[in-house]
């Protein structure tokens, strides 16, 4: 897999019901993972309220992958304004940590670059100009 740039959308608490819209507009093939299905973590507890909400759902179509979640940050407040981010993934923990880098002057690190049971780095960025970057290393 190589580098390349995927929209990330954010819903707030209906984003299963605009995957289905999408899906049934533009077609593709959808996964949808909750945030119940994601493995137990006892520093991080999912509340029952919010088990049905979508952690990651991915909709593909040819050579296109359009990304969603449910907003389910609690420091910081849904808006239409932070509804979309950029997903950009790397072969690597040294591309993925230089993007990370440059893309963070003179920004905000939302989420330091750590490792989560999706992929060994990975890392969120609000860049000096409020555009959302997510950064992740494929894992190998």
């Amino acid at each position: 897999m190589s580098n390349y740039l995927m929209p990330y959308f954010y819903f707030n608490g209906n984003c299963e019901e605009a995957v289905r819209f999408y899906e049934s507009v533009l077609g593709g093939e959808v996964t949808i993972m909750h945030l119940g299905d994601t493995p137990p973590n006892p520093a991080f507890p999912v509340p029952d309220d919010m088990k049905n909400l979508v952690m990651h759902a991915e909709l593909r179509r040819d050579d296109h992958v359009i990304n969603f979640s449910d907003w389910f940050t609690t420091n910081v407040p849904y808006s239409t304004g932070n509804s979309i981010s950029f997903a950009l993934q790397f072969d690597t923990k040294e591309e993925t940590k230089a993007m990370f880098e440059a893309l963070s002057i003179g920004g905000t690190i939302d989420l330091d670059l750590q490792e989560t049971f999706f992929s060994p780095f990975y890392g969120k960025i609000t860049d000096k100009f409020g555009v959302m970057w997510q950064i992740v290393c494929n894992k190998a």
